[in-house]
């Protein structure tokens, strides 16, 4: 397969030939093909959601286990009736406050919405974007759209269309180029099925932001650790091994002084032994580190700008061909919730204590 890229404006002042790229693309969708189209999150591998045979594409071109469920994307919320059993109240006040946006509502489904979207459960994931190509893309495909993010599975998601093509290329039929994404993680998830919501991936939407909204909301284990082999995964990024570079990643925990000092000593061991090393660090650390592949992710005090370039920073891993990457640790409060999420998953809660 010949994999298409077009580039369209991120602003959302399409041009004559932005919108004939976006028709195709959207004639793509409905004919069963995939994709690949940018969002304020990630970059996302769209399929029809109603068709059971599109979203077996996109299991396939991914390697994504077949009982990890998709997002059905939209673009207003009526199109989101047809696809649920019940409109929760909790359900509702996500939708008033956060959509469009970066926020994930898990429902009860409706009979439209086949299994093969939703990982054969009985629920279904919902995203309304705010980005204005993939909210165009939608509109004009008349369907929801099924949308993972637009890489290899277990691979750090794709923030821009050159990370699509790395993984992608060859194994779908278009790349919508619409640069860099905003925020740069996957999207917030809550559960709204039950009488207590319950987020089941942080994101953006932060939890202190949701329990301002909604009142109680907890926390699914599957978020504080890995779960076990056997478990279901009720959203996506919950049980298989995600995020991940090729090399292996070590999280350095403890004061600051200390870990620094210690990472170090970890790079000079590594590089005694001929290895390619990386340091994950901030714009305050950053001088720190002599040696090594040091790439800052942003300042400690501008966290949307570390979310943002995280994913970037482990792909160009990848690319300098890093045995192993050493990364400090980021607060759990707020954004930081979201950032060490990826980072423990990505890790495999490879913590090293000092």
């Amino acid at each position: 397969m010949k994999t298409k890229i077009w580039k369209v404006s991120g602003s959302g002042h399409f041009t004559q030939e932005d919108k004939r790229h976006l028709r195709e693309a959207a004639d793509i969708i409905r004919a069963g093909g995939l994709v690949a189209f940018p969002t304020e999150t990630v970059y996302g591998l769209g399929a029809n959601a109603l068709d059971e045979r599109a979203a077996a594409k996109i299991y396939e071109a991914k390697g994504r286990p077949s009982d990890n469920p998709l997002i059905a994307h939209i673009s207003s919320l009526q199109e989101l009736e047809p696809l649920i059993a019940r409109f929760p109240e909790a359900g509702r006040r996500l939708a008033e406050a956060f959509w469009p946006g970066p926020v994930t509502i898990i429902f009860e489904k409706s009979g439209q919405v086949p299994y093969g979207t939703t990982g054969g459960l009985e629920t279904v994931a919902v995203r309304m974007p705010s980005d204005p190509t993939a909210s165009e893309l939608i509109r004009l495909s008349g369907v929801p759209v099924a949308a993972p993010s637009a890489n290899l599975s277990g691979r750090p998601s794709p923030t821009r269309a050159g990370h699509v093509r790395q993984d992608m290329d060859g194994r779908i039929d278009l790349i919508l180029d619409g640069g860099p994404v905003g925020i740069g993680l996957e999207s917030t998830i809550v559960d709204v099925t039950e009488e207590i919501p319950v987020l089941l991936r942080p994101g953006a939407v932060t939890m202190e932001m949701l329990r301002e909204l909604l009142g109680e909301v907890r926390i699914d284990p599957a978020i504080l650790g890995p779960v076990g082999a056997d478990t279901r995964p009720r959203a996506p990024g919950m049980k298989y091994r995600h995020y991940a570079p090729r090399a292996e990643l070590t999280l350095v925990e403890g004061g600051s002084a200390a870990v620094t000092r210690r990472i170090r000593e970890l790079v000079d061991e590594r590089q005694r032994q001929g290895c390619r090393v990386g340091v994950i660090c901030t714009d305050e650390t950053k001088g720190s580190y002599p040696r090594g592949l040091v790439r800052s992710i942003g300042a400690r005090s501008d966290e949307r700008s570390v979310a943002r370039n995280l994913y970037a920073v482990l792909r160009e891993f990848d690319d300098l061909g890093a045995e192993y990457i050493y990364s400090e640790k980021f607060s759990d409060e707020q954004l930081g919730q979201a950032i060490m999420n990826r980072l423990n998953k990505a890790a495999g809660y490879r913590v090293l204590k000092v």
